[in-house]
Order: C-alpha cells, then structure tokens, then sequence
C-alpha cells in the first residue's frame, strides 16, 4: 500500500525528527538521494550539463547540495538564483564545487534539469519569475527532475493554478505527498521516486492511500471447497430501458466476469431481450410495472445504469432503495437522486460512483471546480450525502467518512469511452455482493477495473464490452506479475 501525506503532516513530522538529529542531517540525506537518482538518469555524469533553478526555500537548498555533489562528480552544474535568497550554506557547497551561477539561457544547452523553485509549503499560483522559468523548462530540451513536487503543484490536494514544472521524473524525501497521487497534479510527477531520510516512525495516519495487487487480493473474497452460486453473492442489477438497452448487458457482464455467484437482472423489454441473448446465465425478471416484489433475494443491488429519470424508473429507483442490502447507484439513478435526496433516507450502505457532472448536481458546485479540487469534493459528499462515494475521472477517488481517500492506481486513457461505467458497476456491485463493505467494494473494483482497461487496451482503443471480457485476467494478474499495478 502506498501512503500519501499533506504538507503540513509531513513538516510537523520533519520538525520531530530534525530534533533528534545533527543540524544539516536531514537535508544532507535529501540531497544525497537527489543526486543518487540525478547520476543514473545521467548515467555517465562526468562532462554532462546540469541546470539548477533555485528558489527560495529548502528545496532549493536540497538541489544545490545535490548540484555539489555531481560537480564534484565532473558535472558541469549551473544554477539560476530565481529566489529573494537563497539557501547559504548549499549555495557555498555549489560554489565550492565548481557549480557557476547562469541565466534562463541556459536551459537550452542542459541536458538535466533541477526544479528546486519551491517547495511543498507553496500554494496557489507560481509567481514571478518561478512561473516564467517554470514554462521555459517545460519547453526545454534537457530531461527535467523536480524536487519533492513539481513547482505548481499544491502539495496537499494536487490542485494546479496556472503555471506547473511537467517534470520526467519526481523526487520526493521522506513520503509521498498527497498531491502527486491526484490529478491535475499527478500529471506533472512523471516517474515518482521515493527517498527514504527517516521520516516513518514521525508520520501520522496517511491523509491519502493507494492499493497494491496484494492489498487487493487480500481484500477480495476468494471461493472456497464449500463455496456455492448463493455464498459467491447474489447481484441485482436494476438498469436498461428500452431506449439505452447495452448499459444493462455491460453493468450485468461486468458483475459476472468479476465473479458474482448469480445476477438477477429485472428491466423492460427490450433490454430483457438483450441481456437474455448476452448473458444466458443472468436470472431475468421482466418489468411491466416497476416492482422489484418477484425478483427473489439479493445481497446487494447495482442501480441506474441506462435506466432513464421518468416516474417509471424514479418508482424503481425507491423501490430497490427501500431494501435492506447495500446498493450501488450509479448515472440516471444519481440524477434521479439528485432531484430527490430523500432517495437517500436509508440505513442500509450504499455507495455512488458518480463523474464530475453528476457529483455538480448533487453538490450543486462546479464541475471544473470538482474536477481541479477532487479531494476537496469527494471528502464533502461523503460527509453531506453520508454515502461512500467513488468519484470517476482521471484520478478516480474513493471517500467514506473517517477513513483515508483511497487513491486509484490503474486506469488508461482508452477507459474513457461510452460503457466502461457501466462495468464498473457490474463489477463493484458483485464485490458488495460478495460481502466487501462499500469503501472496499468501490475501491477494488475500481482497482480491477482499471487494470482491465490495461490489459484490454494495450495502448490501443477498447470498447466496454472488452472491458468486462478482461476482468477475470485482471484478477489473476493480481497475484502474478505487478507490470499493470500503477507503481
């Protein structure tokens, strides 16, 4: 499991250690790494050009000291005083070394770029000239390596306002903070490399985690000698209409690829005829009215998918609501939700795997402002709607009240097109299903699903229905090679 932590955690936890250090001591091992990963990016430092941007703060120092170090190594380093000040004591170590001061020119002719501009206390927008130096190395040519968080980057909730360092790789001391595991801010890590100065036995309880394959198989429910259809979980799926009939055979695909013991599917006709034809092992149940009195027991219920937001389906919704299993809604069941909160009056759990737009309706705020601040958004819905809630996007993010964000790790773009929802509810559902609570349902289906993506898309296009027909390698993965497992 990998653990992510704010600014603030991680700076009253370096207080704590600094104490029982040597003045220097922390910083001396920071750079020590810093340059370790710099020298084999490089890999034959002798005569290489390296470029330091320097701000203010320690981070600046850290690059510097690091700066030494490769100069003392044959390196030709430079570094650009971007800051008011600057760090004395890594600035003398860089002279001393042979480092020389230089101008912005000097990004063209680097073939390695440090980012020391700011650190992980810096919020909001990057200022002048961090801002102006920060696009120039973008548009560089020289490799570029940040130090603990890309410049621009909120450390603590990945937001980005304006200019950011796109870094190649990320070098973070001590832990990993929260804003490089959540997008937009994780799209500007690049490889994250992990320095370890001693900072563990300091650290709280994480602010953010992301699960391994093995916490994943751990948490799974894995049949059994004397496991049966009833024991793996019985699924009802409550969704199709008959103008979006395929949402019913992908959310049923994806509940039986991941391992449900029986789907009961109930919907009209037309998507009955599809779901029959698809997926003969499915239990049909054709509605004429919207009751759910006939359908016979479930463990839990999947909610929404294509289901349409009239009366009709609005009477279903209350219906598989007013049961006693969990139950998971997802698209026209959010919208119909949203417009009725009392949908959600129940003491059963229930979980909602909504994108930015539908999670804008039921916050009524704004979808860019979700989309920038998603922690900010899922922690919220979570405490208001008192649901866990998987928020869908490019950082899918799973929230339950006092519980650490689960951050997801696998995914690709190829995910994002029409259906792969709908499979992922099939197959959060059948996990709640199985028996996993809502947090652990929504985070390893998210987990499994967006390693189906992977193993699907091979860095090529996908359709939903490949997807679902992925999800039982994905699972088998989990206990073999960890090639898809998002670092």
């Amino acid at each position: 499991m990998r653990t992510a932590y704010t600014a603030d955690q991680i700076r009253t936890a370096e207080r704590a250690l600094m104490a029982r250090l040597p003045d220097g001591t922390l910083m001396d091992r920071a750079a020590t790494g810093l340059a370790a990963v710099c020298a084999g990016l490089l890999g034959k430092v002798y005569g290489t050009r390296v470029l330091l941007l320097i701000g203010s703060g320690d981070n600046g120092g850290d690059a510097l000291y690091a700066g030494a170090r490769l100069a003392a190594r044959g390196a030709r380093v430079e570094a650009v005083l971007a800051g008011a000040k600057t760090h004395e004591g890594g600035l003398e170590a860089f002279r001393r070394a042979g480092g020389t001061i230089a101008g912005a020119d000097a990004l063209d002719r680097a073939e390695l770029i440090v980012d020391g501009l700011v650190g992980i206390g810096a919020t909001g927008a990057l200022r002048e000239p961090y801002a102006r130096l920060a696009e120039a190395a973008n548009a560089a040519p020289g490799l570029v390596v940040a130090v603990d968080v890309p410049s621009g980057v909120d450390a603590s909730t990945g937001q980005v306002d304006g200019a950011a360092v796109a870094a190649q790789v990320t070098v973070t001391m001590g832990a990993r903070k929260t804003g490089l595991l959540v997008d937009p801010g994780a799209s500007y890590v690049g490889e994250l490399e992990l320095i370890d100065i001693g900072l563990d036995p300091y650290l709280p309880d994480p602010d953010v985690v992301a699960l391994s394959h093995r916490d994943v198989d751990g948490l799974l429910k894995h049949p059994m000698g004397e496991s049966d259809k009833y024991r793996r979980g019985v699924l009802g799926v409550a969704a199709g209409s008959n103008r979006y009939t395929g949402a019913a055979v992908l959310a049923v695909g994806g509940a039986l690829r991941a391992g449900a013991g029986m789907v009961r599917y109930v919907g009209p006709q037309e998507p009955v005829a599809q779901v029959r034809a698809r997926w003969p092992e499915a239990v049909i149940t054709e509605l004429s009215e919207p009751s759910i009195d006939e359908v016979g027991r479930v463990q839990a219920w999947v909610l929404g998918p294509g289901l349409g937001t009239g009366d009709w389906a609005h009477e279903l919704a209350a219906r598989v609501l007013a049961s006693d299993v969990p139950v998971l809604i997802d698209a026209d069941a959010l919208t119909l939700v949203a417009g009725d909160r009392a949908l959600l009056r129940r003491t059963a759990p229930v979980l909602i795997t909504p994108h930015a737009g539908e999670l804008s309706r039921l916050l009524g705020a704004d979808r860019a402002a979700i989309e920038a601040g998603r922690l900010e958004h899922v922690r919220r819905a979570a405490a208001e709607l008192g649901v866990t809630v998987l928020l869908k996007g490019s950082t899918t993010v799973v929230a339950a009240r006092d519980m650490p964000v689960r951050v997801n790790g696998t995914g690709t773009a190829w995910l994002a097109t029409g259906g792969t929802g709908d499979v992922l509810s099939g197959v959060a559902g059948a996990l709640l299903a199985q028996g996993l609570d809502c947090y652990d349902a929504g985070s390893c289906g998210a987990y499994l699903h967006g390693l189906a993506g992977r193993i699907a898309a091979d860095d090529a296009p996908l359709t939903a229905a490949d997807v679902a027909e992925a999800v039982p390698a994905a699972i088998r993965m989990l206990r073999g090679s960890p090639r898809w497992a998002g670092g």
